[in-house]
């Protein structure tokens, strides 16, 4: 079956609240908790999106959008950034980075669906 979403977030009520969210508007979903995982599953999976959190274990989210966006397999997969409240400075390097949005947590499920729905090309 298509992973439709990948999320990649270390913190286990943030990824449980994805997860659910998510699944319940009706995509597949996977998760994975560290920065190395998520480049072995994009390569191996191929997510229509990638939720990806900036900070992760082993290699930071900056770390793996930028290796991404480095090989030409993965170059146009869309990701969305997840941040923490109030780091502007965060929301630059992923934007210099090539990140194609960003929601803020503490988050809005609505505003995650909406950005995910958007990034999967089915806004309406």
């Amino acid at each position: 079956m298509a992973i439709d979403v990948l999320i990649a977030e270390d913190e286990p009520s943030i990824l449980d609240s994805l997860d659910f969210i998510l699944r319940r508007a009706g995509w597949n979903i996977e998760s994975v908790t560290d920065g190395d995982a998520v480049l072995e599953r994009v390569r191996f999976n191929r997510p229509r999106v990638l939720v990806l959190d900036v900070m992760l274990p082993k290699r930071s989210g900056f770390d793996v959008l930028k290796q991404l966006r480095s090989d030409a397999s993965t170059r146009d997969l869309p990701v969305l950034i997840l941040t923490a409240k109030g780091q502007q400075q965060d929301r630059r390097i992923a934007e210099d980075l090539g990140a194609d949005a960003f929601v803020t947590k503490p988050y809005a499920n609505a505003e995650v669906v909406g950005v995910v729905r958007q990034l999967l090309g089915e806004d309406g």
